[in-house]
């Protein structure tokens, strides 16, 4: 039977692109989107969305890249026909229960909301990873992470707002949405296995001294060159290099040895763990949105092997990353969001795979603006459906931002027309936000 790996190269699947954004790329790519927005005019938002009073809230998306099967992890059909090997097991809300594959997230039910009538029709990785991040069809609209870190930037922020991590993969679909027309000042800062951005280190022929002074020629020369232009462009500018700067003195945000070895150990050696522990240090410094994608959940082949192993590593790893955020009093200030692209097909093919489905699938909030112990919707005995409660993109793009306490009616002023930051056809999930 072909491997897993070898399925997920195969010719004609979704091709993704690789952006790797390095400091350079970076700084070259702002220069150049800054410029672009002075000719056609700033993107602002309105000032009704602007950024709220301290404390601003915080958002981690767990991205479960390739998509979960709902049915192995939070809408479990075990009596059903295509309801496959495993059970379902009892969880820390009375009458709920989820499969046997999250034992450690079993125990904290009562601490998550759950939807499991997510309903995008969509079954294409790179669409759907748009859709799901961006709450929109239409290309060219900032993804979430962007959107919040144009939200909540304030004059005074030294770290990148949005930062964006997976591991080396060759089907790279996270790297699918971008900052639209916000510009590349908002990408998301990548981090590939966990370490830095590239070329973010000072080069060992540039002592301080000379960099510094390097930095100042840049400063008049933009001082020089903003008379009679556009402010806003040279703003950009240099915010890049304000903040290109900040991440060179603060390497050691990715050192995780600084961490004990338990907790290390608690994380998990592996991607995911060494990428969540990392996704709490940043956040701790003062990053207001990061991503951590989790690979390999598209079993179109021996589906119940690779959800076993998928579901193993993420199980053990959220509910650490949990736990450390109620003990650390992040958790208070932080929208954690865990969800995919899109679900698996309740049957089960020729393969023993389940293959992509958008029609009836499950994710999950916790953390600020939340109201725990939560689960909303419904579908049919054989899950092929949903029956109660259908929620879609647009809504879940809309219900996470008022959790944060953003304006989803908000709109960005941009070439002198008002874009809105968020589908105005969707609506907040209410059963939700606490």
């Amino acid at each position: 039977m072909r491997r897993q790996d070898e399925l997920m190269q195969r010719p004609g699947h979704d091709r993704p692109t690789n952006r790797h954004l390095s400091r350079r790329t970076m700084l070259q790519g702002t220069v150049g989107g800054a410029l672009g927005l002075a000719r056609m005019g700033h993107a602002t938002l309105s000032a009704r969305a602007a950024a709220p009073a301290s404390p601003r809230k915080k958002l981690l998306l767990l991205f479960l890249s390739g998509g979960a099967s709902q049915l192995e992890t939070f809408d479990p059909k075990p009596d059903s026909k295509y309801g496959g090997p495993f059970r379902s097991i009892a969880t820390s809300l009375p009458g709920v229960q989820i499969g046997e594959l999250l034992p450690h997230t079993a125990k904290i039910m009562h601490r998550l909301a759950v939807i499991r009538s997510v309903n995008t029709g969509e079954t294409s990785h790179f669409r759907g990873h748009y859709l799901l991040q961006s709450g929109r069809k239409v290309p060219g609209y900032p993804v979430l992470g962007s959107a919040v870190a144009k939200m909540l930037e304030r004059p005074d922020d030294l770290l990148p707002g949005y930062v964006t991590m997976r591991r080396h993969h060759p089907q790279a679909y996270t790297d699918v949405g971008d900052a639209g027309f916000l510009g590349p000042k908002y990408e998301g800062v990548m981090i590939i296995d966990g370490n830095p951005p590239a070329n973010i280190a000072r080069p060992e022929a540039i002592n301080a001294a000379t960099a510094s002074a390097r930095d100042g020629i840049r400063q008049r020369s933009d001082a020089r060159f903003l008379k009679g232009r556009a402010p806003e462009a040279i703003k950009s500018y240099s915010d890049s290099y304000r903040k290109a700067d900040a991440l060179m003195r603060r390497q050691d945000i990715f050192d995780l040895e600084q961490e004990s070895a338990a907790d290390r150990e608690r994380y998990g050696d592996h991607h995911f763990g060494r990428n969540c522990l990392l996704a709490r240090r940043l956040l701790e410094a003062g990053v207001n949105c990061v991503k951590v994608a989790h690979h390999d959940w598209d079993a179109h082949f021996e589906n119940f092997h690779w959800q076993r192993q998928r579901c193993l590593e993420f199980d053990r790893t959220f509910v650490t990353l949990l736990d450390d955020f109620q003990d650390r009093g992040l958790l208070d200030e932080t929208l954690v969001v865990i969800m995919g692209e899109m679900g698996r097909t309740p049957r089960i093919n020729y393969y023993g795979g389940r293959d992509h489905w958008g029609d009836a699938w499950s994710m999950a909030f916790a953390g600020c603006g939340i109201k725990p112990g939560v689960v909303l919707g419904k579908t049919n005995d054989l899950g092929t459906e949903v029956v109660d409660g259908q929620v879609d993109a647009g809504d879940l793009f809309n219900t996470i931002l008022v959790a944060m306490k953003l304006d989803p009616t908000a709109t960005w002023r941009l070439g002198g027309r008002e874009n809105p930051v968020a589908d105005p056809a969707a609506s907040v999930i209410k059963e939700v936000l606490a």
